[in-house]
């Protein structure tokens, strides 16, 4: 398969677009050793939300990295962020700008096609399906895309992030009172710095697929990955960071949950 999924029976989805970290042999071939680290993987998050079967969450997560082609960016490779520095849908290099690929070897145009029917879509026609099971199920639908990144990315944004990211595209990504009863328990305690629609807005899946109107609201979490892990190499999973934080993770999650139900 190209992804891993579990249907679940609360009307909450978990999208996990950058956990994968396999790369097909004829792509890896061109490769540098930079992108064989996979530094820019959102580490650890399947274990990290370990906690959603049993909440009877759905979750979806990749196969593929990153590298290989971007889940989280539109198809036709338009910039979410005009003006400002991103990667694209076929990354060429990585956050700290280390080259991807081998002279010459950059995929261009042609190959981002090629790539497109084979790693991208898989995941987008079982995001759209479960969505679509849970909608006729619930009639309403919360889609959590969950993410994680350095704490500290020169390239992107300046200092330190906020630990807690949140993105409804400024808004239209999901109703406000999702976006209240979600940011709520986050605001509510000291521990982790929060930003709503600061540097991360939300990406393709947030803009996409949130649809208000039609019942399905859609909320990006970017994690700095100081939270709960090693951001050095080789990116160690640190239990007793994440088990401090899972605890609000869970009722952020249920929070969303329970507002969909109502």
């Amino acid at each position: 398969m190209d992804f891993h999924f579990k249907a679940g029976s609360i009307p909450l989805l978990v999208s996990m677009p950058h956990v994968g970290t396999e790369i097909p042999a004829d792509i890896a071939a061109r490769m540098t050793p930079a992108a064989a680290e996979k530094a820019d993987t959102d580490w650890h998050l399947v274990r990290l939300y370990g906690f959603l079967e049993q909440m009877g969450a759905s979750t979806l997560s990749a196969r593929w990295s990153r590298y290989v082609i971007d889940l989280n960016r539109p198809p036709e490779n338009t910039n979410l962020y005009p003006g400002q520095d991103t990667t694209g849908l076929c990354p060429v290099d990585t956050f700290h700008r280390q080259p991807l690929y081998a002279g010459g070897y950059q995929p261009d145009e042609q190959e981002a096609l090629r790539r497109l029917p084979l790693y991208w879509e898989p995941y987008h026609r079982q995001l759209r399906a479960e969505l679509d099971r849970l909608l006729a199920l619930h009639g309403s639908v919360v889609l959590w895309d969950a993410h994680s990144i350095a704490s500290q990315v020169p390239r992107f944004f300046e200092g330190k992030l906020p630990d807690l990211n949140f993105g409804s595209a400024d808004g239209k990504s999901c109703d406000d009172g999702l976006r209240a009863a979600v940011v709520e328990s986050a605001l509510a305690q000291e521990r982790y710095t929060v930003a709503v629609n600061g540097r991360f807005k939300g990406g393709h899946i947030t803009r996409h697929y949130g649809q208000p109107q039609s019942g399905v609201h859609a909320i990006q979490l970017e994690m700095c990955q100081s939270t709960y892990m090693d951001e050095q190499a080789p990116f160690g999973y640190r239990a007793d960071l994440a088990q401090q934080i899972q605890p609000l993770l869970a009722t952020m999650l249920r929070a969303g949950a329970d507002w969909a139900r109502r």
